[in-house]
């Protein structure tokens, strides 16, 4: 295959140079056919064949020029290389192409075809042309030449031999040296480059237009790269399926304009449209990529070969190549990913973990909220065993590579920690979830179980894989509350509703395993989570109510800061109230509030006003004499 359609220092609506081979040929065809007008052969469109003596010697030396200029570079030798096609094909282009950009030639081309209005070249003037219809078929038909290679079109007008053969825009603006690509074309198709090979024995010198390459693989970026190093040819129009017979069209004559292969990269398997096209466009050198194995019945009439790609994660030299840097937080990466956030690199300032961040966007911002960590170990009051727990849960985490990468020790499942939180509300769960994602310098990503469970069998599923696939890009902190929602007890079947909930905890259950990042889930009901989900946990941590001595920690810690103070008594409030840290908040803000209004510092009267507005609202009863200051 060439190397792709050159510039060609020709103006769009100026005459040609005098020595444009295609156009003095178009001009001695034009003239033939005047000459013959009247002969019978050309107003017939009958099989008779041109005989030597009747083609004039300009013609003779119009076609020879012609044939010479195939071992040039100019732009229509290229398209014809390209399209591989045969003498009779790239003299009907050139008679199109000249035809087509020239009024001039186009007017004697409607006189000489009978009619009175500009017209294009006819399917009868190209079978008189190359002197039979079966030269013409073989040209212009359905399979024909030209058609294959999606250069010309037929617009039917009354019977047969009146058909109009057109040319599409994009190849009379690639003539004029546009190589704007073709706008029919699917969205975000591109043009790469074959990348060199690491060995050289990965280059399969049994691909070739005509053999069809595929490659399955988990990664996008991955699957074209292999496609691109096992299909024939240096460069490659990549595209996601076409949604028209105009899209496959377009690609097809993309290709051929700018001598590519072509990548096809399948979501829902090759329509019927597309195996049509693979099987007719024999010129050009096909891929298909796709995450999973298609089915054979729906592959093309052709040879093929099958290869799979790596999932590897975007290697250390990867990222230097994208953003000139390593990442600092451990973001592991899939090729592909690490392609969109170099994409975004720049717009934000050439910030990594921004860019990253950008990415997770789009995936978990419909399901989870972002929380940006920002509390630390001194924000948390905890008795010292609890404490320790969360400690593990970091050291597990940041120690992950020493002990299964450099020590070798091997885990049964994957390298992921799923940790669950216990306890009444308010007692921290929250708040020591945030920690662990601030002591790993990690962006924490709170769920919203209502996005995520769907009443649509398969949707939960599909929710989840965005979730987790999005999450081990980013390497953030999965933090699910309410997690007895979605990891509850199976049922008894029941029907088949219940069936598929208890898929859905099978799923989520293996989802979970194949994890490599931290999850984190909060219940207030530890009793109605799974049995099986608890056997996989690491760990387990019971947030119980505070005891006194936490209690006036929290109010202590609540209370300090820049905000104004009256004379407190934290060892009464501490001893009077068995409140959660939530609650010893909530009263702590209210008061606030209430002084700034009030234009007064905060003072005992207001936290105990404040506490007994937070027992009605939970229905608690109170004690003669608790809120008397």
């Amino acid at each position: 295959m060439t190397a792709g359609v050159p510039r060609f220092d020709g103006v769009m609506g100026l005459p040609e140079r005098p020595e444009a081979p295609y156009a003095r040929y178009a001009d001695a065809v034009l003239a033939w056919l005047a000459s013959h007008a009247n002969d019978g052969d050309f107003a017939s469109g009958s099989d008779s064949a041109l005989a030597d003596a009747d083609i004039g010697a300009e013609l003779i030396e119009a076609e020879a020029a012609l044939l010479r200029d195939f071992e040039s570079d100019s732009v229509f030798a290229t398209i014809a290389t390209n399209a591989r096609l045969t003498l009779p094909a790239a003299k009907v282009l050139a008679v199109l192409i000249a035809c087509e950009i020239d009024t001039a030639r186009t007017a004697r081309l409607a006189v000489l075809q009978g009619g009175t209005r500009l017209s294009r070249l006819t399917v009868g003037t190209v079978a008189s042309m190359l002197g039979s219809h079966v030269a013409c078929a073989r040209v212009v038909g359905p399979d024909g030449q030209l058609r294959r290679a999606a250069l010309i079109e037929i617009e039917p007008h009354g019977p047969w031999a009146a058909a109009e053969v057109a040319l599409p825009a994009s190849i009379l603006w690639a003539m004029g040296g546009d190589q704007s690509m073709d706008p029919d074309c699917p969205p975000g198709a591109v043009i790469m480059e074959r990348p060199l090979p690491d060995d050289p024995l990965m280059i399969d010198l049994e691909a070739g237009p005509g053999v069809l390459v595929v490659v399955t693989g988990a990664d996008r970026a991955r699957r074209w790269a292999e496609a691109a190093r096992r299909a024939a040819g240096s460069r490659f129009l990549v595209a996601d399926v076409p949604a028209t017979e105009a899209g496959w069209s377009a690609l097809v004559r993309e290709a051929t304009l700018s001598g590519a292969g072509v990548i096809i990269e399948l979501v829902d398997g090759l329509p019927v449209e597309g195996r049509r096209w693979i099987e007719r466009a024999v010129h050009l050198s096909w891929a298909l990529t796709t995450p999973d194995d298609l089915p054979i019945r729906s592959m093309p009439s052709v040879r093929w070969r099958e290869h799979i790609a790596t999932s590897e994660v975007a290697s250390p030299q990867e990222w230097r190549d994208v953003v000139g840097a390593e990442p600092s937080k451990g973001h592991r990466l899939t090729a592909d990913q690490l392609g969109l956030v170099g994409r975004v690199y720049a717009a934000v300032d050439g910030d990594v973990d921004a860019a990253v961040r950008r990415l997770l966007a789009g995936p978990l911002g419909q399901m989870a909220r972002r929380v940006g960590p920002r509390k630390t170990w001194d924000d948390l009051i905890l008795p010292a065993a609890r404490l320790a727990q969360l400690r593990a849960i970091v050291d597990r985490y940041r120690f992950a590579g020493t002990v299964y990468d450099e020590w070798g020790v091997s885990s049964i499942s994957g390298r992921g920690i799923l940790a669950l939180f216990t306890g009444p509300s308010g007692t921290g769960k929250t708040l020591a979830a945030e920690v662990v994602a601030t002591a790993l310098d990690l962006d924490m990503y709170k769920l919203d179980l209502s996005s995520v469970v769907s009443k649509y069998i398969g949707e939960t599923e599909q929710n989840l894989d965005k979730v987790f696939d999005a999450a081990s890009a980013g390497n953030a902190v999965l933090f699910f509350d309410e997690a007895d929602a979605l990891f509850g007890k199976r049922s008894e079947v029941k029907d088949g509703r219940d069936r598929y909930a208890n898929l859905e905890v099978s799923y989520l259950l293996q989802r979970l395993e194949a994890y490599d990042g931290i999850v984190l889930m909060a219940t207030n009901l530890p009793k109605n989570i799974d049995a099986a989900f608890l056997r996989r946990l690491h760990a387990v941590v019971d947030f119980a109510l505070p005891a006194e001595p936490e209690r006036r920690a929290i109010w202590a810690r609540h209370l300090s800061g820049g905000m104004p103070l009256d004379a407190m008594d934290l060892d009464a409030l501490a001893g009077r109230f068995e409140v959660s840290g939530g609650i010893i908040r909530n009263v702590v803000i209210a008061a606030a509030f209430r002084a700034a209004a009030e234009g007064v510092p905060v003072s005992m009267a207001a936290l105990l006003q404040g506490v007994s507005e937070e027992y009605v609202k939970l229905g608690r009863i109170q004690k003669a004499g608790s809120f008397n200051v």
